[in-house]
């Protein structure tokens, strides 16, 4: 994860911000809330941890602009004021989450990791497209230029395998780890063959091919339709 710390209390941050570096993780710190603020706008963070009381914009008012500002990164308001009714008003003003001050390090951590497989949860696509492809992965129904077109189960994975990768090198070994979920043999042919089948399907009644074959490395599916 890359965490924001919006913390006007350097030893409280140095002391987050070092133990989230130790357990893996990238972690930025601001003193200010406007600083805190233009960090938010710019980066790309899983999570924002902001104090209650900073310097300049309140840690409420600085959460109510974000929300206003169209950013929704979640976010895990850290105060002493701990009790119900500051808790209520934090939630309230857009946070994702209350801790107060003092606190454990692993409950925070815990508390981070939540927040973030709850918002990638929440933002996961249902629905690829690539080019002409259109993939619902709810339904599991796939088209083309609007026709629709039954896969098997297993070519419905590759298919997928290469549209969350569209117009990037798949090599065999990746389809074997994504689709087969084990190792073959990397010279086997089922892949070639599952491909095959595969491209019958998505290219039949077609002018233009985007399943491609790149010799000696792998496939890739061009959202050029070339």
């Amino acid at each position: 994860m890359h965490i924001l710390i919006i913390e006007d209390n350097e030893e409280i941050a140095s002391y987050i911000v070092n133990k989230l570096i130790e357990h893996g993780h990238q972690a930025d710190h601001a003193l200010r809330s406007d600083e805190g603020g233009e960090m938010a706008a710019k980066g790309n963070y899983h999570v924002l941890v902001v104090d209650r009381m900073l310097p300049g914009m309140d840690g409420l008012e600085l959460i109510r602009k974000l929300r206003e500002d169209g950013i929704q990164t979640p976010i895990l308001i850290l105060s002493s004021l701990g009790d119900l009714d500051n808790r209520v008003l934090g939630l309230n003003a857009g946070g994702d989450d209350y801790l107060g001050k003092p606190f454990a390090f692993s409950e925070l951590l815990a508390r981070l990791e939540a927040l973030n497989r709850r918002h990638q949860s929440e933002n996961q696509e249902t629905v690829l497209v690539v080019g002409g492809l259109k993939m619902d992965l709810l339904t599991r129904e796939v088209w083309r230029d609007e026709k629709p077109i039954e896969l098997e189960p297993r070519s419905f994975s590759l298919l997928e395998c290469f549209m969350r990768h569209s117009n990037q090198v798949v090599t065999r070994e990746m389809l074997l780890q994504h689709v087969w979920d084990y190792n073959f043999d990397p010279q086997t042919n089922v892949v070639d063959v599952h491909i095959s089948r595969l491209r019958s399907k998505i290219e039949k009644d077609f002018d233009v091919h985007m399943l491609l074959t790149i010799r000696g490395v792998g496939w890739t599916l061009s959202d050029a339709e070339s």
